[in-house]
């Protein structure tokens, strides 16, 4: 079901967080991938590779999001936009390896400054989700 005619687009203000976030979290990965070797108690498992396929298949979550946005589907595009933004939460499990206090102020500026330009697109994209479901059904409604 496609949105409804009041909600063509997206709010201005989203564009520059979905971008501010793909940064922080091309940051954070990259540096987690090349420091890999530093990063404090990583499972032997995860190699350099490994995290480069994790942000692609992440990424591929916003890609998603912004091709809803251009084919109409402005509502659904926010919810992935939303879960977008809510994956940059994942950084944080890093302290369940190892206390802030063990990683260098790179890795936790990566870190965080992906964990909070997560939760600011998550946010403002899932707030527009909801607006955008109650016009929907409040129109049902009448």
């Amino acid at each position: 079901m496609k949105d409804l005619p009041g909600s063509l687009h997206l709010p201005r203000h989203v564009w520059p967080l979905l971008a501010l976030y793909g940064v922080a979290s091309l940051v954070h990965f990259s540096h987690n991938a090349e420091y890999i070797a530093f990063y404090p108690n990583m499972p032997t498992w995860l190699t350099r590779e490994k995290i480069y396929l994790a942000w692609l298949a992440i990424t591929g979550v916003g890609i998603i999001g912004a091709i809803l946005v251009a084919a109409g589907w402005r509502t659904t595009a926010a919810l992935f936009l939303a879960a977008y933004g809510a994956l940059g939460l994942d950084g944080l499990a890093h302290y369940t390896l190892a206390v802030c206090s063990e990683h260098t102020l790179a890795m936790n500026s990566s870190i965080w400054f992906e964990a909070a330009a997560g939760v600011t697109l998550a946010g403002s994209t899932g707030w527009f989700a909801w607006r955008q479901a109650r016009i929907r059904l409040w129109h049902a409604g009448a």
